[in-house]
């Protein structure tokens, strides 16, 4: 065990929240957005576990804690005990509308298991660990990097990621609605095969958007953003959603669902921010508050402070 964590102080660690997909960037492209799943660890001789926060009441408490499940999962890949910990929480992070609450867990989880043990472990092998536990590597990648990444899992296990920087004239916001939609939900509407011209339009777009955050060129939008992998089938679940995807308006760049959703990424000119009321007025059409998160996105990932 690593020396450092002998002693009965307290590690801090902060987790960033993320947004994937961003339309065609199906379970490959992901962003780091300033929402925080906060901890603070030490040695105990029992698991104790605290939260506070966003949705605390919906974070356990005990052993099925998910980033304790995570801290297990990691010493067992290891052959590695894991001792118990006191852990406090502090959640920033809606739970349940596609802002990577779970990802962010999941990175805490790697990050506490390797600290504590004494892994030694640097970030791209952290990277890949909490890929391969989560299944796809969007959304722990922004955990891990920070910004805007591209991300994908090779043929030999590792996660591949490039990082990139949102343009300055561009700017993004996220619309939380009222109600939530669990991920399990959101996957099992999806088809197992797709049409080619399908995959096609996906790629094109996927490769329109990547080209568009890179050089700002906002002619590229909306239909950078345009998808046919998850959205259409998903549309049933977020009442709305369909009107949102197709709304237009001057500095409205295009929105997305947030993941698996429910929440909505919308991408606009800087200075424009009231286009995010547009995507409230239709989520309160079909019956639905929501709030607009004007989270800049977050240029660290992960931060450990022994």
């Amino acid at each position: 065990m690593s020396s450092r964590f002998d002693e009965r102080r307290w590690t801090r660690l902060r987790v960033p929240a993320s947004s994937a997909n961003l339309g065609p960037g199906f379970d490959a492209i992901g962003l780091a957005l300033s929402l925080y799943l906060e901890c603070r660890f030490r040695p105990s001789d029992d698991l104790k576990i605290r939260v506070e926060g966003r949705d605390a009441a919906q974070i356990p408490l005990g052993p099925d804690n998910l980033i304790w499940q995570t801290a297990l999962a990691v010493a067992q890949d290891v052959s590695e005990s894991m001792p118990p910990i006191e852990l406090e929480i502090r959640n920033e992070i809606p739970v349940g509308k596609g802002l990577g609450s779970s990802a962010a867990a999941l990175t805490a989880g790697v990050v506490i298991a390797d600290c504590v043990l004494g892994l030694g472990w640097k970030a791209p092998r952290i990277l890949d660990e909490a890929a391969r536990i989560e299944g796809h590597p969007d959304n722990v990648a922004a955990c891990v990097l920070g910004s805007i990444v591209a991300a994908a899992i090779d043929e030999g296990g590792c996660t591949r990621a490039v990082r990139l920087e949102l343009p300055q004239r561009f700017a993004v916001a996220v619309v939380v609605p009222d109600f939530d939609l669990p991920t399990s939900k959101a996957r099992a509407v999806l088809p197992e095969t797709y049409p080619r011209q399908d995959a096609i339009f996906n790629l094109q777009r996927a490769a329109l958007l990547i080209a568009a955050l890179a050089t700002g060129a906002p002619a590229a939008f909306p239909a950078a953003l345009e998808d046919r992998l998850h959205q259409p089938y998903r549309a049933p679940l977020v009442p709305g959603l369909e009107e949102i995807l197709k709304l237009r308006a001057p500095g409205l760049l295009g929105c997305a669902l947030s993941g698996a959703g429910p929440s909505v990424l919308v991408f606009y000119e800087r200075g424009r921010e009231e286009v995010c009321n547009l995507v409230r007025q239709i989520f309160a059409l079909h019956g639905h508050d929501s709030e607009v998160l004007h989270t800049p996105i977050a240029d660290k990932g992960y931060e450990l402070e022994p």
